[in-house]
């Protein structure tokens, strides 16, 4: 499968398809590279909800904001709290989170919107990134998946969502981002319980002492093709974050003491 991110810049990597496809769509995901944070969260931390000296976060994202050319007043994030909340974001949540961690929007780890001039963004160090887009109503959303949100289908969410608010099933195109794969991300069976029998052999190698490797990207894809999604319409990224550790921050890892991705999804203004 090809990979759907291309990057851009050392910081960037961005969702080119997409944009090409709608014009004034900016969509993609950071790597950790090209930011001013200390060790351990060097460079481009862009989590104010880690331990990192806060003004240096914000000049991060400042950074970000002028590579991207979208402003902070712009942005909008959830509090992600690994729920399944979905929230549509409008005007009037503009700036919710991007300069303070307390303003983010509360219980919320998935966001939709149609509204130009709003960037929806989400933050991530293992977890998977999920795109959604449907080209026809310019519906478009993140969702922040790890193994809570996943098993709770936080994608069928996402795109009832969408459907609820006007858009076509057959035309939600999803791109499932970096995140940890199924070699480097073990568990034990408390979270396997949650996986339906239909899926494990897909998604679940069970090794010694009842642990097991979770192949979590492929397991969201799984509820998104059972939901209606079209298999056609749902690309996967190749990137580990725990593996690819020159260009990702990974909680697994670092074992917890590391930075945050950002993943976003917009249109100009």
């Amino acid at each position: 499968m090809s990979e759907p991110f291309q990057q851009m810049t050392d910081s960037t990597l961005v969702l080119e398809k997409w944009q090409q496809l709608i014009p004034g769509l900016k969509a993609g995901f950071t790597t950790r590279k090209g930011g001013f944070s200390a060790p351990p969260f060097d460079t481009l931390n862009l989590g104010l909800h880690v331990p990192d000296n806060s003004e240096d976060v914000i000049t991060n994202r400042h950074r970000l904001a002028d590579i991207i050319q979208t402003p902070l007043r712009s942005w909008v994030s959830g509090e992600q709290t690994h729920e399944t909340n979905i929230h549509f974001a409008t005007d009037l949540d503009k700036g919710r989170g991007s300069t303070a961690y307390d303003t983010s929007l509360e219980q919320i780890d998935g966001l939709v919107t149609n509204h130009s001039g709003i960037l929806c963004t989400a933050f991530f160090a293992d977890c998977v990134p999920i795109f959604f887009l449907d080209p026809s109503t310019r519906y478009i959303g993140i969702a922040h998946a790890g193994w809570k949100g996943t098993v709770h289908r936080i994608g069928q969410k996402m795109i009832d969502t969408m459907q609820t608010a006007g858009a076509d099933l057959a035309d939600i195109r999803v791109v499932i981002g970096p995140s940890i794969s199924h070699d480097a991300y073990e568990v034990d069976e408390r979270v396997i319980r949650h996986i339906p029998q239909s899926f494990i052999e897909k998604t679940v190698t069970a090794r010694e002492n009842n642990r097991f490797l979770l192949d979590l990207k492929q397991l969201n894809a799984e509820i998104l093709l059972q939901h209606g999604i079209l298999r056609h319409n749902i690309d996967i990224s190749n990137y580990c974050t725990f593996r690819d550790d020159h260009l990702f921050f990974s909680y697994r890892r670092d074992g917890g003491k590391t930075g945050r991705m950002l993943g976003y999804i917009g249109y100009d203004q």
